[in-house]
């Protein structure tokens, strides 16, 4: 699977359409954390995340078998539109708004690694990352996810614009307001990061 790392995207398609599995493997596996982090902030549950994010990848590979795939060169944007929609879909059947509180406690962070680091560095890291989190859940929902999928997706804000069915301008003034609510709450606790 190593000679398929300097391969982009639409070459791993391109090879599964030719037969090779393992390309498909390497497709999934060079954009999985991306999509599962930012299911995971959407839904707030870790069972639901991983449970959407199979049902995410079960619709693009049979999407792919099936040579359904618009080629676009854009897969990563393309994933997020579907995982994006799956978690719309998920609290519409719901009728219900996504909790602010995460259930099992799961930080939106825990896919940042850090290595090596000492006891007191781990607590610091950690109550600096459930301050970040409790800010970013007394955001309004539109700029929580602007600025989940731009930071945590890494998405451009044309293809947050696509996924979210919004304009790119809408995108941009989401994510400019939700930032500066961030620094207002930041003031106004005294937080410092």
């Amino acid at each position: 699977m190593r000679k398929f790392h300097h391969l982009n995207d639409t070459q791993l398609i391109h090879a599964f359409y030719d037969g090779n599995l393992y390309a498909l493997e390497a497709l999934i596996n060079r954009h999985k954390d991306k999509l599962f982090s930012s299911i995971l902030f959407l839904v707030k549950d870790k069972y639901l995340a991983e449970d959407l994010f199979q049902e995410t990848f079960m619709r693009i590979i049979d999407t792919i078998k099936s040579k359904r795939y618009n080629e676009e060169g854009k897969f990563l944007p393309w994933a997020a539109r579907i995982a994006h929609n799956l978690c719309v879909d998920h609290f519409r059947k719901l009728k219900r708004l996504p909790p602010i509180v995460d259930s099992d406690n799961n930080d939106v962070f825990d896919w940042l690694l850090i290595a090596e680091e000492s006891p007191e560095q781990k607590l610091m890291r950690q109550q600096s990352h459930d301050r970040v989190h409790r800010m970013l859940d007394d955001l309004p929902s539109e700029q929580r996810e602007v600025i989940v999928l731009r930071h945590f997706a890494e998405l451009s804000f044309k293809e947050i614009a696509e996924a979210t069915n919004c304009s790119i301008n809408t995108a941009l003034g989401r994510m400019r307001y939700g930032l500066i609510n961030l620094r207002r709450m930041m003031l106004e606790k005294q937080i410092a990061l």
